[in-house]
């Protein structure tokens, strides 16, 4: 194994860990923001504003908790530069969830409330025997924040909010193999298995409601540094002859995980109807690379350096909810994603493209307390090419050339009560 290819390793970690649109970012807080294209910065919908806008929480009548799930269905197909057959990746599903709960007086102004919500997260297991193999074959990681939150109104017409968001637990788990062979000619495999530190940040909004029929929300959330310390190296399959440059046990290294900041406009042309347009932009130019050290020689080093200058990049998002009755409400939406990540910078464990979003959803509320809220979204990310020309134009050869194609189907269902 060269330091390259670990490096490429390390860098699955990246791409799992720093959620938000594009690159390696998931937002799948609040069913009924799912099911509306992930709009609700400039909407005070429930209690799910602490993610999208904690300025808007004290614009939400209701008390309540809410609980949702989704499940995550990809479908990747790789085809490599220089021929071959197509791969697709080995099933795996990814369930992100989240909880919010928020309290304070019907009329008063204030409110406040702790969410739960897992914006980073992957699970990409590559076809046995495919030509990345030497770069990655399966990533894991799992994240769950925890952000009490505080708004508080100024006015009848603005209110603002800050939340406290904890890293309180992170894992990950990326293994490749190693272009060497032991006498039986299997491959070596190398996996890097660690938790994060738990590290804080936070989340803060103003939100104003000039009228029944607008609003306008801000939000920021901050960067945060996901760092590793002591993780696992584990070696199998290595012949005697290459332990030597491969007796390193640890790894460290510091990820970042980028700003948002998010602009949000709601229309409520009529009592029944809401629209809204989000904007979101990521500060993703911060990420020029990633930096490993080791505790003794992996790959005949104890640390190394990888690429990746990343470049700031947008999401747009629209979305609307019609009530139909009393008790049913339908929602639509989409989005438009663009990549951080340039030509030639491509890696497996991000095989990011541009990407259209459409989504649906429906709200049934089965009692004066009690609704269900449903979702689904669908994602396709365009198809992405890297030539080995690229790689080398790039000096980023520690990835593989090919074309990346990837869809997601991601599922949801929510369960609310009010109070």
């Amino acid at each position: 194994m060269n330091v390259k290819s670990l490096l490429l390793v390390g860098s699955a970690m990246l791409a799992a860990t720093a959620a938000s649109a594009g690159g390696f970012q998931v937002s799948l807080a609040g069913i009924k923001n799912n099911g509306m294209g992930g709009v609700g910065t400039g909407l005070a919908l429930d209690q799910a504003s602490m993610f999208y806008n904690p300025g808007a929480l004290a614009m939400v009548r209701e008390r309540g908790v809410q609980m949702g799930a989704n499940a995550t269905f990809a479908r990747q197909a790789f085809r490599a530069e220089f021929g071959g057959e197509e791969r697709t990746l080995r099933n795996s599903v990814v369930n992100p969830f989240s909880l919010f709960a928020g309290f304070g007086p019907a009329e008063g102004k204030w409110k406040a409330g702790i969410a739960v919500y897992t914006p980073f997260g992957s699970n990409l297991r590559y076809a046995d025997g495919w030509e990345g193999r030497f770069s990655l074959t399966d990533i894991d990681l799992k994240s769950v924040f925890v952000q009490p939150t505080v708004s508080f109104a100024l006015t009848d017409q603005l209110s603002v909010g800050v939340g406290v968001a904890v890293l309180a637990y992170g894992s990950v788990n990326l293994q490749r193999d190693v272009p060497v062979t032991n006498a039986q000619g299997e491959y070596g495999h190398v996996e890097l298995d660690g938790k994060a530190e738990n590290k804080v940040g936070f989340n803060a909004g103003v939100f104003f409601k000039p009228s029944d029929k607008l609003s306008v929300g801000v939000s920021y959330r901050s960067k945060i540094d996901a760092t590793v310390k002591g993780g696992d190296v584990t070696l199998t399959n290595l012949p005697a002859s290459a332990k030597a440059s491969f007796s390193g046990t640890e790894f460290d290294v510091t990820i970042p995980l980028p700003a948002t900041t998010t602009i949000g406009i709601g229309v409520m042309p009529t009592e029944k109807l809401t629209i809204a347009v989000d904007v979101n932009h990521v500060q993703w130019s911060k990420y020029r690379s990633l930096d490993f050290t080791f505790n003794g020689p992996v790959g005949g080093a104890t640390s190394s350096t990888s690429k990746r200058f990343y470049q700031d990049a947008l999401t747009l998002r629209l979305g609307g909810q019609y009530k139909l009755t009393d008790v049913l409400t339908v929602r639509a939406g989409g989005s438009y994603d663009m990549s951080p990540v340039k030509d030639g910078y491509v890696s497996p464990e991000t095989p990011d493209a541009d990407r259209i979003g459409a989504t649906a959803g429906v709200s049934y509320k089965a009692g004066e307390h009690f609704s269900v809220d449903v979702s689904t979204q669908f994602i396709s990310l365009m198809k992405r090419t890297q030539t080995q020309q690229d790689l080398l134009n790039n000096k980023t050869t520690d990835r593989v050339a090919g074309t990346y194609k990837t869809q997601i189907v991601i599922p949801g269902i929510g369960l609310n009560y009010t109070f």
